[in-house]
């Protein structure tokens, strides 16, 4: 191999470091980007790295039950961009459906990219390519799955339900339960049993531990019917100097003024809703869990009648879910009797065994009316990016 291509091998490695660590300012947007090397490039010269933002659609992996879908991206190089192309392709056999190279002036050093297509049903990949002067290259792709029918199929072949639940049973600086675990291990139980969860028992994190494992779940790649439930059983407390509630962690603080060894519910909101799974649900078993959202009231309406279960999922299915359900609202709630479910927990429990009836599709309207009679009142409402059609269904292992 000639010195120079192994130079330029080497300075294109030594770009990627220095782009983990933050030595670039250019930020790959897209956790699909990829770089590659322009061979054009000559030896020594110094290599900048394009940018891709997605705006539209912001998810690697989303769906669409129209036909028409509208991409939008904005690209950028700080020493100019080369060249900006687009492609779109089926993702089943590669074969593309169009192309387009963009038109770049002299000097110009970021691009808004905005094209509104026609796309046929199943999985399309759309692609971006942006070069540098320099010859540095990113591809970035976002991948629609289009039409009813395709999200139909996908929802009965193509999903998954993931369960992480922390329960915290032990506590270094505050009284122990003897609950959660118990209930948290039950609930797991009956998810993957009934529903075929796959699920994650966390037994007494620390506050370092939970977002760790937040993080984790954040790292996943999932696809657009997959659905996340978040499950917290524990101590919660609420600071009326601050107007919080906090989730306890087994290590957090009884004499904490600053509350920085607690998980505030406003940090849980942030970092829950950045997770890039389109359905999430958060369910806290807490005292004040319902201080989570203190400004958004229970509220339920009826059941809309669908003859095909597959297109209710569907459409259920199609709308970004971010929605809570927490066992209580500015006041304690009960840990139970020893050996025994907390109150909450063995409500959600009988809900959960019904399997939402014949139809074996348990809706947050049908999993509310078995805990309604709960006193205090359980609290439910949305967060962060939730689309006012979302639902998050539990859709029993025969369906």
């Amino acid at each position: 191999m000639k010195k120079s291509v192994i130079f330029k091998y080497i300075l294109a490695l030594f770009i990627v470091l220095l782009h983990a660590m933050g030595g670039i300012a250019q930020a790959v947007s897209s956790k699909t980007a990829a770089i590659k090397i322009d061979e054009s490039a000559k030896a020594g010269d110094k290599m900048v790295m394009p940018s891709i933002s997605w705006i539209n659609p912001n998810l690697e992996y989303t769906n669409s039950t129209e036909n028409k879908v509208v991409f939008k991206a904005k690209v950028k190089a700080s020493d100019g961009l080369k060249s900006v192309s687009m492609e779109a392709f089926k993702k089943k056999d590669h074969s593309k459906l169009g192309e387009k190279q963009f038109t770049i002036t002299a000097g110009q050093k970021e691009m808004m990219l905005e094209e509104e297509l026609f796309l046929p049903d199943g999985d399309i990949i759309f692609e971006v390519r942006a070069t540098s002067i320099s010859g540095g290259v990113i591809l970035s792709q976002r991948t629609v799955l289009v039409g009813m029918d395709a999200i139909k199929d996908a929802v009965s072949i193509d999903r998954k339900d993931y369960a992480l639940v922390f329960a915290t049973n032990k506590y270094d600086n505050w009284s122990d339960l003897v609950n959660p675990i118990n209930d948290g291990k039950t609930i797991a139980e009956q998810l993957k049993k009934l529903y075929g969860f796959e699920v994650e028992v966390v037994e007494n994190p620390t506050q370092n531990e939970v977002f760790e494992k937040i993080l984790e779940y954040n790292r996943k790649s999932y696809k657009p019917q997959d659905q996340l439930m978040i499950f917290f059983a524990g101590h919660g407390q609420f600071d009326e100097d601050f107007g919080e509630g906090y989730v306890v962690a087994k290590n957090s603080l009884a004499n904490d003024k600053s509350k920085t060894s607690y998980i505030s519910h406003a940090r849980l909101r942030s970092v829950i809703n950045n997770i890039p799974c389109e359905h999430i649900f958060l369910t806290m078993d807490v005292c004040f869990g319902g201080t989570f959202d203190p400004r958004v009231a229970s509220s339920r309406g009826l059941e809309s009648f669908e003859q095909d279960d597959k297109e209710m999922l569907a459409r259920k299915l199609s709308y970004k879910t971010r929605r809570y359900l927490t066992s209580g609202g500015k006041e304690y709630v009960s840990d139970g009797i020893p050996g025994e479910h907390s109150p909450f927990a063995k409500k959600l429990l009988e809900a959960l065994k019904s399997l939402g009836g014949s139809d074996r599709i348990l809706t947050l309207t049908e999993l509310n009316t078995y805990l309604e009679r709960l006193k205090p009142a359980p609290r439910t409402g949305t967060f962060g990016d939730n689309e006012s059609l979302s639902d998050f269904v539990f859709v029993g292992q025969e369906f």
